[in-house]
Formats: structure tokens, C-alpha cells, sequence
């Protein structure tokens, strides 16, 4: 029901930009297009990796290494997955719910999503060039260890709703 409305809302929107200024909407409409062109690639990509790690990796082996009992080594592990993991933040939520499903913990889980959204280790050199070295070390090392306390915090909450 919420798609229906959110897709209703930008269908409405989009024809009252167009009739507000039609060459504006018309290079907004080309320009998302251009975008999506470029994301859909590295989407796809992931999402067939992702189908074919979770049909090889049964649920058990899921929840042994990343699963709720896992503890602070499936915490740390996801962390470090996260750390050296390049991937857009929209795939990285559906991914997430993938291992979820397949009995991934919440604090597991939220170690990784932390990690590939605030820690570089494949784009560092790149960084660097722009802010410093010791800038981009001390803000990848607070931001890995950041993540501990994320997950720490989704997984009492989450221990306490479910």
C-alpha cells in the first residue's frame, strides 16, 4: 500500500513539475535516467553475488557465523566484511534484510551496514589524496570503531522488541 502512495505522490509531483517548467522536468528526467543507467549495473551485479553466496551458504552456516549467538566475533567479522566492501547504501539495505531472513543478528548486521557506509579501506588511497593521511586514518579507525557501539544499541533494542 505504501509503494501505491509513494509512487502516486511522485507520478503527481513529476506532472506538476512538468507543468510548471517542462525543460527543467525534462532534464531532471534525463539526468535520473543517466544516474539509474550508472547504478544499475553495480545493483545487479551485487544482487546476483548476493543470491549466489545465500544459495550456497545454507541458513546455518548464516547464523553460525553471523547470527545472533555469534556474539562479538560475528560482530567484529561483519565489521571487517563492511570495512573492505565497496557497495551503493540502497543495496546494502536490501542485502541486509537478505541476511536477516537467512538468521543473520541485528547487531550483526548493523556492524556491516555501519562499516560499508562509513569505513574505506578500497577508496583510503583516494581519500587521503583529498583530506591527508592521518585525517582518513583517524576518521576510518572512530568510524570502525564507531560501529561496535552502533551494533551494541541495535542489538539491545532489538533484543528487548523481540
Amino acid at each position: 500500500m505504501t509503494s501505491y502512495i509513494l509512487y502516486g505522490l511522485c507520478a503527481f509531483l513529476l506532472i506538476l513539475s512538468f507543468i510548471k517548467d517542462k525543460e527543467k522536468t525534462k532534464t531532471a528526467v534525463k539526468k535520473g535516467l543517466s544516474s539509474w543507467e550508472n547504478i544499475m549495473p553495480q545493483f545487479f551485479t551485487i544482487v546476483i553475488v548476493i543470491g549466489i553466496v545465500l544459495s550456497l551458504v545454507d541458513t546455518d552456516t548464516i547464523s553460525k557465523v553471523i547470527g545472533s549467538n555469534s556474539g562479538f566475533l560475528g560482530v567484529f567479522l561483519s565489521s571487517v566484511v563492511g570495512s573492505i566492501t565497496i557497495m551503493p547504501t540502497f543495496v546494502a539495505f536490501s542485502m541486509s534484510n537478505s541476511l536477516l531472513q537467512s538468521g543473520a543478528g541485528y547487531a550483526q548486521v548493523a556492524a556491516l551496514v555501519s562499516t560499508l557506509t562509513m569505513v574505506g579501506v578500497m577508496t583510503f588511497t583516494l581519500e587521503a589524496k583529498y583530506m591527508g593521511t592521518k585525517v582518513t586514518l583517524l576518521r576510518n579507525i572512530l568510524a570502525f570503531l564507531f560501529s561496535f557501539i552502533v551494533a551494541a544499541f541495535i542489538g539491545v533494542v532489538f533484543s528487548i522488541w523481540t
